[in-house]
């Protein structure tokens, strides 16, 4: 797939990996074993961000260690950081809040760190805040305001790996300095046809494929 690997090690620990479960209607559980992702070093994760370069992005989530302390490195070596509170732990996230660019959570992850924080999730102090919905699409807070998009109506065959897809392209999309408004499309756009293919990485469109969705949508519009 053209991915880098250069940044991948070999720990003597078995490899992290998930079970998936699929009910008829797309919805899944997934019974994760964290293995060598929670294996990492505080030297391994100074190395690595050292190979990067200032306004990059840090892409964290919490099915590996020491998340709190990659965040604060990349910070202070001048990263930008995004963190995708999954799977969920209320502590973790609230430890995060001070050290993130940008905060990911679905719907019910939201709810439950309100809850954690006994405060308005639109309340917390942090530069973005993104908020995804499954069927009901996402919405963006910033300090700017509040931008969102709809879901596309499509026919779900396995919702696994969408909202990985949908932060995937979003972010992608803000490095590139895509208008926010813009980024949302494409992310959900992206997540649409994702969730019509089987499998997780493998069911996740390219770029183009992407475009061809809108261009369609936008044609049959016009029809």
């Amino acid at each position: 797939a053209g991915i880098d690997v250069s940044g991948l090690l070999t720990v003597n620990a078995a490899t992290g990996h998930a079970m998936i479960l699929v009910d008829r209607a797309g919805e899944n559980v997934i019974v994760i074993h964290a293995g060598a992702n929670r294996a990492l070093t505080d030297q391994q994760i100074d190395d690595a961000i050292g190979g990067a370069s200032k306004g990059d992005w840090l892409l964290l989530q919490n099915e590996t260690n020491l998340v709190p302390e990659a965040a604060r490195a990349a910070r202070k070596a001048g990263l930008k950081v995004a963190y995708a509170a999954a799977p969920f732990d209320a502590a973790t996230a609230s430890e995060m809040l001070g050290h993130v660019d940008l905060l990911v959570v679905n719907e019910v992850e939201a709810a439950q760190l309100s809850d954690h924080l006994a405060q308005p999730l639109d309340s917390i102090d942090v530069p973005g805040l993104l908020i995804t919905k499954g069927a009901e699409g996402a919405m963006y807070l910033t300090a700017d305001g509040t931008v969102a998009v709809e879901a596309f109506d499509v026919t779900p065959v396995d919702t696994t790996g969408a909202g990985d897809t949908f932060l995937g392209v979003f972010l992608a999309g803000l490095d590139a300095d895509t208008p926010p408004q813009s980024a949302l499309t494409l992310a959900a756009a992206a997540a649409a046809l994702q969730v019509t293919r089987p499998g997780a990485a493998d069911a996740i469109p390219t770029s183009a494929e992407i475009q061809q969705f809108l261009d369609a949508g936008a044609e049959a519009r016009k029809g």
